[in-house]
């Protein structure tokens, strides 16, 4: 089972782009049964192995911008730190039934936001003013976010570069690959500190991965990946809805 979750996830990161932590946190939980904390520091342990393979290409191509990545990482490190602390708290102080809700509540925000922003229209030629100075403050909540659940990163950066900056394309993907990757290594070492992870449950990940990636890489080309990235975030919404339900129900009859 833990070789084809992380066979499924690297096939949904090659076809959509979308990070490994936000997938990666509530199939652990769900279908392994991995208690939160440590599903959180899996998630973002894998979400560094797979972007460590996307980094270097992307520095080479100049598709990184290093003033724009500054600005994010000033307010994201710091964020990702306080939500590892966050969810320690939580862990050692609040009933595991809190925790999980909170993470349902946490992908039920990112979702709806991402749907919300599918529905954007696309980038005119005319490039927006840039407004990178703001992304310190937003990027701290992204950290603490992808710190808490491991979930974020990627996606709600990636909004946030193409309305505030005038990067291309190419660069906003390369800047939000490496802030995701910093992102996650920082968080997997603190959590990796706070809670511990499971070495072989990582390296089960890590080899289905391996096949994952192939295969959605070879069909990436003829699976559009609006419709599929579309499909994703509606299967979170509705897992996330499942956590907190469940979550609501055991208070209910606690």
């Amino acid at each position: 089972m833990e070789y084809a979750i992380g066979f499924i996830i690297a096939v949904f990161i090659a076809l959509t782009g979308v990070g490994a932590g936000t997938i990666t946190t509530p199939l652990l939980i769900l279908f392994l049964g991995v208690p939160a904390p440590m599903a959180v520091a899996t998630g973002l342990m894998f979400s560094a192995a797979v972007k460590l393979v996307l980094v270097p290409s992307q520095i080479a191509r100049r598709q990184v911008s290093w003033r724009v990545l500054g600005l994010m990482l000033l307010g994201g490190l710091p964020g990702v730190l306080i939500g590892s602390l966050v969810l320690r708290h939580l862990d050692l102080h609040g009933p595991q039934y809190l925790l999980n809700g909170l993470l349902g509540g946490v992908l039920v925000l990112t979702a709806l936001w991402q749907l919300f922003f599918s529905f954007r229209p696309a980038r005119t030629e005319t490039l927006p003013k840039d407004r990178s100075s703001v992304l310190p403050i937003l990027m701290f909540g992204v950290g603490t976010e992808v710190g808490f659940s491991s979930a974020g990163a990627g996606a709600l950066g990636t909004a946030a570069l193409l309305s505030l900056t005038s990067l291309t394309p190419a660069q906003v993907v390369g800047t939000d690959i490496v802030f995701g990757f910093l992102l996650s290594l920082v968080g997997s070492g603190a959590h990796g500190f706070f809670n511990g992870t499971s070495s072989s449950l990582l390296q089960h990940l890590i080899i289905g991965g391996l096949g994952g990636v192939v295969l959605g890489t070879m069909s990436a080309r003829w699976i559009p990946k609006r419709p599929l990235r579309f499909a994703l975030w509606i299967w979170l919404l509705i897992i996330g809805f499942q956590f907190i339900y469940t979550n609501a129900y055991a208070v209910a009859h606690h």
